[in-house]
């Protein structure tokens, strides 16, 4: 393992461990964003389950493969892990394109391109181990 993946890992995990624990304790802060996409995950996936529990369970995939990563366990695995679940957490969370303030859409802008930039680590990572 190279000194930048030693370092790095879990300076990236460490994003996806808080979030997640976040929205496992607080499903329902979260909940009134996600309701944009769970209707269109429910629908592919096929699962039957509220808004709350899939906030529940997208946090608990981002804990759990936030923790391997940086742990240096199957980091490609969970990197990808993590890059799934911050496809619905960034569509859900950050829709600057619906902002009608513009300091809202601003900041909601800078969290998408930040959640853009983590999933293009998480890409690398996946990659090249």
């Amino acid at each position: 393992m190279t000194i930048s993946s030693f370092v790095a890992r879990p300076m990236i995990a460490g994003m996806f461990v808080y979030g997640g624990l976040d929205a496992i304790r607080n499903p329902s802060g979260k909940a009134p964003r996600a309701e944009k996409v769970t209707p269109a995950i429910v629908d592919t996936v096929g699962i039957d389950a509220d808004t709350e529990q899939l906030v529940k369970l997208n946090g608990a995939v981002q804990v759990v493969a936030g923790g391997t990563l940086a742990l240096g366990i199957l980091p490609r695995v969970s990197a990808l892990a993590l890059a799934a679940s911050l496809v619905p957490t960034t569509l859900a969370g950050h829709r600057f394109w619906e902002e009608q303030d513009d300091a809202a859409k601003a900041g909601q802008t800078i969290h998408f391109l930040k959640n853009m930039a983590m999933m293009g680590a998480l890409l690398m990572i996946v990659e090249h181990g």
